[in-house]
């Protein structure tokens, strides 16, 4: 089923929040023509290669989120933008997105949250969902299969929605597939047709299915 998706407005605001090696900068967007139903964090590509809060493809899925009623926190990792601290070799990024989460949540004591990302935001993401409870499903677009085992998301039963490109180098269709197998339920992929890693092509898909996955 597709979601049509107008071009909306924004009410957004900027903040720094309390990271764990010092502040970290963030974007909150709200709906603009209804009252939020869920809090989402929403994590960036790699830091070490150019990933930051305003990447094309987390935009797009912050704007899918937004659509269906989410309000959307993304910030930047340590040490990107305007972010204290340096790279943490995941699991420090892993923590940042602990205290993003604890701050959406003081902000929205009364929604449900969900996790999303790209890339290796996604890792971070699943990691982080998987080790806490009450996600109501992680949102993980152009996971990698290629930065490290996956053994945990295999007890993991959090609901997993996966956006994966049919030509990611990052994830091979195979790879990730055999990867997938393994993986707990409940879970789902969609599968867009895209020319690599970063959905070219094809990012109104990924805005569509980011709206799909609250919807559903």
């Amino acid at each position: 089923m597709s979601y049509p998706l107008p071009p909306m407005p924004r009410r957004i605001e900027s903040h720094f929040l309390p990271g764990p090696t010092g502040r970290l900068e963030a974007l909150l967007e709200e709906p603009d023509d209804r009252s939020p139903r869920l809090a989402v964090v929403l994590c960036h590509p790699h830091p070490r290669f150019g990933g930051t809060m305003h990447n094309k493809v987390v935009y797009r899925l912050a704007r899918g989120l937004r659509a269906s009623g989410a309000v959307v926190l993304r910030f930047n990792f340590r040490g990107v933008g305007a972010s204290h601290g340096e790279y943490g070799e995941m699991a420090g990024e892993v923590e940042d997105a602990r205290a993003a989460l604890g701050w959406l949540r003081e902000r929205y004591p009364e929604l449900p949250f969900a996790l999303a990302g790209f890339s290796f935001g996604a890792r971070a993401i699943s990691e982080l969902g998987c080790s806490i409870a009450g996600a109501q499903f992680l949102l993980a677009a152009g996971f990698s299969t290629r930065l490290g085992s996956t053994a945990y998301l295999e007890t993991c039963t959090v609901p997993k929605v996966f956006i994966q490109s049919t030509h990611d180098q990052f994830a091979p269709r195979e790879e990730f597939e055999r990867a997938y197998a393994g993986m707990a339920e409940p879970k789902r992929v969609v599968w867009i047709e895209a020319a690599d890693h970063f959905f070219a092509g094809a990012l109104e898909q990924v805005e569509s299915a980011a709206a799909e996955a609250v919807s559903r």
